[in-house]
């Protein structure tokens, strides 16, 4: 069972308030020093450059971290093993997600996702609101299977929401590999069954644009092409999301991205129930 655990009046102060759900020895909060950032980083490091196929660059590889410059004016939340004791004497971090607010783009030049998507248009239509951007989210491999570590993610990111009165979240997903027509089926299914609201249209940049309309639609089984989504993806449409146009190949991480857009307000019955949001 997930316990979640009630914020209090803080006036955005996080580090009043790290631990945002537990379930047994597992728990998931916000980093709050410098050396859990780093912690987030390492595993990040281990998922996507030594388990999957991502190219680091020679410090991340002398480091064994990937960061970029969005790191530190992100919010990054945790999933920690209290059993599970690191050299440091530190409990691990199993999990994580790296969040970033529209006020702490704008000290880096804007968000990590403008890198890939043309998100202007969502920007203007979406003026005033508060948006979230998400990204970098994994979880160690011997947790995956173990349902809690992705729901306790998906606990901490909604607590985080409502904190911060969040209206949308957006940001990239990947499917795993460089080649789209591998995932011809789920891609031509998301074009046609997921597209964007017209008045926020996010595409692709030109130069990096692929197309996720690869076959016809009428060839698309909707449980075969369900069935092969990555399991994050799948999440995020269940929940509710729409997808940007065009997907992009993201040779540095061995990945076919695809833009993912939350509105909260569209955000399903039954994730609102499993996260515990009120209506």
């Amino acid at each position: 069972m997930v316990n979640v655990y009630e914020p209090g009046p803080l006036e955005g102060r996080l580090d009043q308030w790290p631990v945002l759900a537990v379930s047994g020895a597992l728990e998931v909060r916000l980093a709050e020093t410098d050396a859990e950032v780093e912690a987030a980083q390492r595993l990040r490091y281990h998922v996507f450059y030594e388990e999957m196929n991502a190219v680091p660059t020679p410090q991340m590889r002398e480091e064994r971290r990937d960061f970029d410059k969005f790191d530190p004016v992100c919010d990054h939340l945790l999933v920690i093993d209290r059993d599970r004791i690191e050299d440091d004497g530190q409990p691990a971090v199993v999990g994580c997600y790296r969040m970033m607010r529209e006020e702490h783009a704008a000290k880096v030049g804007g968000f990590y996702t403008a890198g890939e998507y043309d998100i202007s248009r969502l920007l203007a239509a979406r003026r005033g609101a508060k948006l979230l951007e998400l990204g970098r989210s994994c979880v160690l491999k011997e947790y995956r299977s173990k349902p809690t570590s992705m729901q306790l993610l998906w606990k901490g990111l909604m607590a985080y929401a409502a904190r911060f009165s969040i209206e949308a979240m957006f940001g990239c997903a990947s499917f795993p590999g460089t080649h789209p027509d591998d995932h011809a089926a789920a891609l031509t299914y998301l074009h046609h069954h997921a597209k964007l609201p017209q008045e926020i249209a996010v595409k692709a940049l030109p130069h990096l644009y692929v197309a996720m309309d690869r076959m016809p639609i009428e060839q698309v089984n909707t449980k075969d092409a369900l069935r092969a989504m990555p399991p994050l993806i799948k999440g995020y449409l269940r929940a509710g999301c729409s997808i940007g146009d065009g997907a992009v190949i993201d040779r540095q991480f061995d990945t076919t991205d695809v833009f993912i857009y939350l509105d909260m307000a569209r955000f399903s019955a039954r994730y609102r129930s499993r996260f515990g949001l009120a209506d």
